[in-house]
């Protein structure tokens, strides 16, 4: 007997339904797309526990007979193709036949529809009929899909959380809305109505639906076509960022698709208009010949081969990018020549009875350059001086700032845990040096000797520790003594998925000084913050620790600390070219000395390099 055979439909049903039906996204994104295929002008989407429990969708379009509500259920059953050609001008949606019969094997499921004359209601369970009646007249599709993978166990125990398979489908409702703005979208949770479109067409609407009016407002029109293509859009201005690029949306033809490049050309229309690692809203629609096409490269029809994309993608780019300049009237960025001041300016020194002054500024002068690879230190925002409430602050309350733009010192997640667990960092048993100040070096670095030597020390980032010492203790102990109303409440506005993240980590932000009220159904107001905040920087200190929540999806509150302490840390913290007095360059390194662990920064970089007596000499030939 040989050993190859047929497999039977069943069986072949639950393949495909691996590749089709991988979570209740999937069965939302099949059957809303054949919604949509039928001429739909209006879709209700009903979940119960992130439909896990049950999943309805009803629509109002062509609907079916009995003959083909029948067939609907067989494999490779389909109203969208009918001849190889055409494969190469798919315009709809759905051309595979597979998904009802996927969806159908994994779970037990309910179809009801009527093409306005005869009514058919089905009842499947694994994919087989169990129940058929006649149904009501009413025009359109309503199934409703229970259990599912209840015959499929090792599926349900990939599952996520409800929290996270529920992003899943509200991600996928948005896009839906956003590609066809003209039919009325509903996305409706345990009761709840999550998202909800007016089906009247225009973009803006949907967008303001989906990410707030205020996002929406700030969102930019694009247009372009070249031979091939024809595209458009809305962006968002460069002061509307995200962490992440998935708030750029891809459709082409009507179908939403991930496409590398298109996604890359669309970021690379934002080159230095965004910090690093922040991204832009965009809807982009592509619009060319289906033969251009290739939408069956994958079950789900997500991933799409485009023809000529060396024509497109500097379409995109250049267009999204001419919209923006236009719009912000922004000079095109040049590099900023370096300054170079004369030694005599750069330094503000004083005589020590120790050490001949003309010794100490050959020293000064030679290091100066040499510094700057020893010990490299990013230039820095231009802010004022705040500092928690220690002897410093006294002595800084009037002085002048001199500085450069801040390029780098990011603080991550994974920063903050690399500092947590280095044990030089965690504890250091080195004493401090007895320093006394000799001067300062490109507003930058102190130059404080001592018995052996001198040390270069690099004042942003020594502040920089002296304040996530004293942050760290405020955010670990949130004091409700210690808050402080405002006069003009703060306004945050996010998509239906963001506000359901926050909403279950609230706690944790609270934690963190950060608390939210409800201000409708996806946005939040901040009345109150507590007084240690760094001042001027509230609202940005809470929009990035909303970031770090929504990035992370499920909060580790001690990691949350963290975060919040090294980026409060570093938002007041005296910066490079700033020149301070013997006095406070005094009482810096002061306060320095009482750190826990006064060597490295809260990024892990030096607080301060030693040079020895017998270095110097050395470097001048002293000692052989």
């Amino acid at each position: 007997m040989g050993k190859i055979q047929l497999m039977d439909e069943w069986l072949s049903n639950k393949i495909a339904a691996g590749e089709v039906v991988e979570r209740p996204s999937s069965v939302v994104k099949e059957l809303v797309e054949n919604a949509i295929d039928a001429g739909s002008s209006s879709i209700e989407v009903f979940l119960e526990e992130a439909g896990l429990t049950s999943i309805q969708v009803i629509d109002n379009g062509s609907g079916m007979d009995e003959t083909d509500a029948m067939l609907c259920f067989y494999r490779h059953a389909t109203s969208k193709i009918s001849k190889e050609q055409d494969l190469f001008r798919i315009r709809t949606l759905g051309f595979r036949g597979e998904a009802l019969a996927s969806i159908a094997a994994v779970s037990k499921l309910q179809l009801k529809t009527s093409d306005g004359e005869s009514g058919i209601e089905l009842e499947l369970e694994g994919g087989n009929i169990v129940s058929k009646k006649p149904g009501p007249l009413r025009k359109g599709t309503e199934i409703t899909v229970s259990q599912l993978f209840f015959n499929t166990p090792a599926r349900l125990k990939y599952l996520k959380t409800i929290q996270t398979e529920l992003g899943h489908s509200i991600d996928l409702m948005n896009r839906l809305a956003l590609a066809y703005p003209n039919i009325a979208f509903k996305l409706v949770h345990n009761g709840g109505t999550l998202l909800q479109t007016n089906g009247r067409g225009n973009v803006q609407q949907v967008l303001a639906a989906i990410y707030g009016m205020q996002n929406a407002k700030k969102m930019i029109a694009f247009s372009g076509e070249n031979r091939d293509y024809s595209i458009h859009g809305y962006a968002s201005l460069p002061e509307i960022t995200r962490a992440s690029k998935n708030y750029i949306s891809i459709f082409v033809n009507g179908r939403w698709v991930k496409h590398y490049l298109v996604q890359k050309s669309i970021v690379d229309a934002y080159h230095t208009f965004l910090p690093i690692e922040r991204f832009p809203i965009v809807a982009l629609y592509i619009e060319g010949d289906p033969y251009l096409t290739d939408v069956n490269v994958h079950p789900t029809k997500l991933q799409i081969r485009l023809s000529k994309e060396e024509e497109l993608l500097p379409l995109i780019e250049q267009t999204i990018r001419h919209a923006i300049r236009e719009r912000m009237n922004v000079p095109l960025a040049q590099k900023k020549e370096k300054i170079t001041r004369p030694i005599s300016e750069q330094m503000n020194i004083w005589k020590q009875p120790t050490i001949n002054e003309s010794k100490i500024k050959t020293i000064v002068e030679r290091l100066a350059d040499e510094s700057a690879v020893i010990n490299e230190s990013p230039a820095m925002d231009e802010i004022e001086i705040e500092s928690p409430p220690t002897e410093l602050v006294n002595q800084w309350e009037n002085t002048t700032s001199h500085q450069e733009t801040d390029e780098g010192d990011e603080t991550t997640m994974e920063k903050a845990e690399a500092v947590v667990e280095e044990p030089i960092v965690a504890k250091h048993t080195e004493p401090f040096p007895e320093l006394e100040v000799v001067g300062q070096i490109h507003g930058t670095y102190i130059v404080a000797q001592m018995e052996d030597g001198f040390y270069l020390i690099d004042q942003h980032a020594a502040q920089e520790r002296i304040k996530y010492e004293y942050f760290k203790e405020k955010v670990g102990e949130v004091d409700p003594n210690e808050r402080q109303a405002l006069l003009l409440p703060l306004t945050f506005h996010y998509s239906q998925d963001e506000a359901f993240i926050l909403k279950e980590n609230r706690q944790a932000l609270e934690e963190v000084g950060v608390f939210l009220e409800e201000f409708g159904s996806s946005s939040f107001v901040v009345r109150e913050h507590p007084t240690w905040f760094p001042k001027g920087f509230e609202q940005e200190i809470i929009e990035e620790l909303i970031e770090q929540v929504l990035k992370t999806r499920k909060t580790d509150v001690k990691k949350l600390r963290e975060e919040a302490a090294i980026m409060m840390s570093c938002k007041r913290s005296i910066k490079a070219n700033y020149y301070l007095t013997k006095e406070q360059m005094v009482a810096l390194i002061n306060d320095l000395r009482k750190a826990e662990n006064p060597f490295t920064c809260p990024h892990g970089r030096p607080v301060m390099i030693h040079f020895s007596t017998y270095e110097i000499e050395k470097m001048f030939k002293r000692v052989m």
